[in-house]
């Protein structure tokens, strides 16, 4: 399905995104700590809301 080259690229360059996004976020952890300190909070009620309105369209079929 795909040739030899293709994989070794695709291995590559998932190897290299991951380790500039890891660096990406070291280098900004500083800046993360400050103003993203509650963002559980928003997480949580996200969730909250999918559940509630996953709850009222079952209840209501």
């Amino acid at each position: 399905m795909f040739s030899k080259g293709q994989l070794i690229f695709a291995a590559c360059f998932v190897i290299a995104f991951i380790l500039l996004m890891i660096w990406s976020y070291r280098k900004d952890i500083k800046i993360h700590k400050k103003y993203y300190k509650n963002t559980f909070i928003i997480l949580i009620t996200i969730f909250l809301i999918i559940a509630i309105f996953t709850l009222i369209t079952f209840s209501l079929h």
